[in-house]
């Protein structure tokens, strides 16, 4: 189905050709509808289908004309995804004469604080610097007409949810709410009882799991290789632009400086990074000037970052839930991309958790040509150590599991 069949004014259509937008998503076909309509929406979809535009397009749309006071309000969970939908709300409104302000912490009041004294449609916030300004009496959120929780799940996990329900007290009773989420818990279930009226959900594939064009592969390696299996797949397999993710602050800051010392140009962004630096880091990488994006689960949601061909995953994850959302970091709006983890023994009880959860087996391989100290083999259920020494890429055990893949030249 085309956009133009979508019920999108011509100003809006121009700028989704001119962002080279082909064909709506899944979700972007299902949701604009009955947003147009007025209705409260439930979106839960894989991550990368193109959320942002299903619920601002139609936004757009529905205000019309510029007016001095706020009518849409976007609560993200983290500064990253706030810059990120401010910048795609502002291109999708570049026909319009709308006016879109971000709001978040760790930078001065002044500058958002003006933004709202010349006027703006559309506040794309977090929520506790949102709370500030509304306790400091710099807004009000009375005429707001459409609200969206983006990432609720999120914002649960970041203890965000008693913010959230005194930002939607300051909003009208009778306003349009969206919310998206790649899971419902039960906390969030109250939140929609609570904020929404007659929501309709649209669930674009089964919960949980990440896209289907994405493909999953484990790398079994010693805990003593993880660091030269990572530098043999870079130089192993093809690839355009990757994002790493690790568990911890010093071992992404400890990875980066591996991949820079083999000339890879590599940034890394973490909790412990300023904003400016970590803006840079997203900024440099977007513009190709660092092919590696080193990175903590702070940026495992929310990284709308367009073309990235593969994730890493240096370190399992503690929870199956980031698992989902560190590899929809590719494969994002219908794309092809791969995503790899290096998996050492004692991480077997994890991805246990993570097949579970997005029920499917991840394929176990191996590198063709690396030397391996030893790896470990899940064969039907067992899990076995092999024999040390150089093992190359074929079959391996009764089910034949480490089918190597194909060398292919590096770009």
């Amino acid at each position: 189905m085309p956009f133009a069949k979508l019920g999108l004014t011509s100003a809006l259509l121009d700028a989704v050709k001119e962002l080279g937008y082909r064909e709506p998503t899944p979700i972007q076909v299902q949701a604009i509808p009955l947003m147009l309509d007025g209705k409260d929406v439930i979106g839960s979809a894989q991550t990368g289908t193109g959320k942002t535009a299903a619920f601002g397009l139609p936004i757009l749309q529905l205000m019309g004309k510029h007016s001095p006071s706020p009518r849409a309000l976007i609560l993200e969970p983290t500064r990253e995804l706030a810059l990120q939908t401010d910048e795609s709300l502002r291109r999708l409104a570049q026909a319009t004469n709308l006016r879109v302000a971000v709001v978040y912490g760790g930078v001065g009041y002044q500058k958002q604080r003006d933004a709202f004294r010349d006027g703006v449609d559309v506040i794309v916030a977090t929520p506790g610097r949102l709370l500030d300004h509304l306790r400091q009496h710099a807004l009000k959120l009375d005429k707001v007409q459409h609200l969206v929780l983006d990432e609720a799940d999120r914002m649960l996990d970041m203890g965000f949810l008693p913010d959230v329900r005194r930002i939607i007290d300051h909003c009208p009773r009778r306003r349009q709410t969206a919310l998206f989420s790649a899971t419902i818990p039960p906390e969030i279930e109250t939140l929609i009882r609570w904020a929404m009226f007659e929501p309709v959900t649209v669930e674009i594939g089964q919960r949980r799991m990440p896209a289907e064009t994405v493909k999953h592969v484990l790398y079994p390696v010693a805990a003593s290789q993880k660091s030269q299996l990572l530098l043999a797949l870079l130089e192993g397999i093809h690839w355009d632009s990757a994002i790493i993710f690790c568990r911890t602050r010093r071992g992404a800051d400890k990875v980066a400086r591996v991949l820079k010392q083999h000339d890879h140009k590599a940034a890394v962004i973490h909790s412990d990074r300023s904003q400016k630096e970590r803006q840079q880091a997203l900024e440099g990488f977007r513009a190709g000037r660092y092919e590696v994006l080193v990175a903590t689960d702070i940026a495992a949601r929310g990284l709308d970052i367009a073309d990235v061909t593969h994730v890493i995953n240096y370190d399992v994850p503690e929870h199956p839930e980031d698992y989902v959302h560190r590899i929809g970091r590719t494969g994002r709006a219908q794309a092809t991309g791969d995503a790899l983890t290096i998996m050492m023994t004692e991480d077997a009880p994890r991805v246990d958790a993570i097949e579970k959860f997005i029920k499917k087996r991840i394929e176990r391989v191996k590198l063709e040509g690396f030397t391996y100290e030893y790896a470990l083999a899940l064969d039907e259920g067992r899990r076995n150590s092999l024999p040390t020494g150089r093992v190359r890429g074929g079959p391996v055990g009764k089910g034949g599991y480490f089918a190597a893949p194909a060398r292919r030249k590096r770009r």
